[in-house]
């Protein structure tokens, strides 16, 4: 019991303005979003694509810019007032070539301007829009080095609007309240001030030793608490003078109460914050490598990707963006509108989807020597397959292919149909991680998955317990600290009365 109490107490003191920022900044995240734009928002605001006559080719476009290497996604869109093909290369960097006259797009500061002020028109609120500056570091966005640098832009509202100055795409329109909610929430939570402070590289392991210690805190607190919990139903007294519990000052009663009641919901939330940085990589990544993803696409792009030329016969009206997919030597040219709807182009020489046959085929070229096991199309989420996260009915379309993996670890692949996409690569280390974090961090399973006011609740009622637990803490820690710290001795000297001589 002394080593316990010695333990929970100086982690406590440690870690309980810390905790306390935790939970504060968990509240927010459970009732704000990202503030990076989704496939599904860019589309939105996206421009009528409206093909005009002589624009160029995919493949022409890429041989007057040059272009070297292989091509891992082309993308037809509109970049301000031009139209442009949208390249992304083996690393993973995207480039613009005019459909024009296949010159590579430089996107300055004017261009970038007009196509913050294209976003804004969608919504009606283009007025006042005003160059900031262009900076290499945007907090909030994935694959960031690929897209630096970075193009800001504000209204007269507040509104601040990003664009990579490498693809022109815009990453981030976010007012000044979103900015401040993840500032104060995601921002916070994630220990981002430590990429602004140049230590970026020391983030994930600050959080996974912060996760560690506080799972430490919070496992001795819940053992500590119901060793010393003497229940008295209905009111009887169990404890010295009448008392219902052990401790008679107030910041003490809400300590422990708020730990008895909902320490274990702190205990699991540290637990899963701890393992959510994959400490030591003992989990798989969900996310397919570079390597990987060229050996599902295989090959160069097929010859109808290359030669097929734009019309405005051949492409609909309401179509604000095109996209080649590929596995292989199909391909499937995909329109998109500003609902986000996608339907395949009827081009001669082009698939409209994707069979099994090119599928799996696609996914034993990833797999190498394992064999696929098996194939079924799935027309509902399942426990490891769902929307959430901020991965919506655009990034998690159904119906997928599921493709299991004759291998040790029972790997799986899900697939799209329609685009040939790798939605998601999971084995048994990534089922772990979704049951040990996802599921204890988040609650995105079972009843309340499909119901997210009650989970949001939930979620909300356990961290007002946990913010309790947390404030009790620190004023708990800041009198531990006051107490333990050397005490001036009183400078005063000491005098001696004296009598005047008479």
């Amino acid at each position: 019991m002394r080593l316990l109490f010695f333990v929970h107490r100086w982690v406590g003191v440690a870690l309980a303005l810390f905790m306390l920022l935790w939970f504060s900044s968990g509240l927010i995240i459970a009732n704000s979003g990202s503030i990076a734009l989704s496939r599904s928002a860019q589309l939105a605001h996206a421009q009528k694509l409206d093909p005009a006559a002589g624009w160029l080719s995919l493949g022409e476009a890429l041989q007057r810019s040059g272009w070297k290497g292989a091509v891992t996604e082309a993308r037809l869109l509109r970049l301000g007032e031009e139209p442009a093909w949208l390249v992304e290369s083996e690393d993973g960097k995207r480039v613009p070539l005019s459909a024009q006259d296949g010159s590579r797009i430089e996107v300055t500061t004017p261009i970038a301007q007009r196509i913050a002020y294209d976003w804004l028109a969608a919504e009606g609120t283009a007025q006042g829009v005003a160059y900031l500056d262009t900076v290499d570091m945007v907090i909030g966005l994935r694959n960031a080095e690929a897209l630096k640098p970075f193009h800001r832009f504000s209204t007269d509202d507040g509104v601040i609007v990003v664009v990579s100055a490498k693809s022109g795409e815009v990453l981030q329109a976010a007012t000044r309240a979103q900015r401040i909610l993840y500032y104060v929430g995601g921002w916070v939570h994630l220990f981002r001030p430590l990429d602004l402070l140049g230590a970026g590289e020391w983030r994930r392991s600050a959080l996974t030793y912060a996760g560690l210690f506080a799972f430490v805190g919070a496992l001795t607190g819940v053992v500590i608490g119901w060793l010393k919990w003497k229940p008295g139903f209905f009111g009887r007294p169990t404890y010295a003078r009448g008392r219902t519990q052990p401790y008679r000052e107030s910041w003490f009663k809400y300590h422990f109460w708020a730990g008895l009641i909902g320490g274990v919901f702190a205990l699991l939330w540290a637990g899963s914050g701890f393992l959510s940085t994959n400490p030591g990589d003992i989990f798989s990544s969900a996310t397919p490598s570079r390597d990987e993803l060229a050996r599902y696409r295989g090959g160069d792009l097929p010859r109808v990707a290359k030669e097929w030329a734009p019309s405005k016969e051949s492409v609909g009206a309401d179509i604000v963006e095109l996209r080649w997919s590929r596995l292989g030597d199909d391909a499937v040219l995909l329109g998109y509108d500003r609902d986000g709807a996608r339907r395949a182009l009827p081009i001669p020489g082009a698939q409209t989807s994707f069979d099994e046959t090119a599928l799996v085929s696609a996914a034993q070229r990833l797999a190498g020597a394992t064999k696929v096991a098996a194939a079924e199309r799935i027309e509902e989420y399942d426990s490891y397959y769902f929307a959430g996260h901020g991965a919506g009915a655009f990034d998690r379309p159904l119906p997928a292919l599921r493709i299991d993996l004759a291998d040790a670890l029972h790997g799986a692949l899900y697939l799209d149909p329609q685009d040939g996409r790798l939605l998601l690569k999971i084995d048994d280390k990534r089922r772990a991680w979704r049951w040990l974090y996802s599921a204890v961090h988040h609650w995105d399973f079972g009843w309340f998955a499909h119901h997210p006011l009650a989970r949001r609740v939930w979620i909300v009622t356990w961290v007002l317990f946990g913010l309790t637990l947390a404030t009790s803490a620190v004023v708990l820690a800041w009198r531990r600290l006051r107490r333990s710290l050397p005490q001036r001795a009183a400078e005063e000297p000491s005098r001696e009365a004296t009598v005047p001589a008479e």
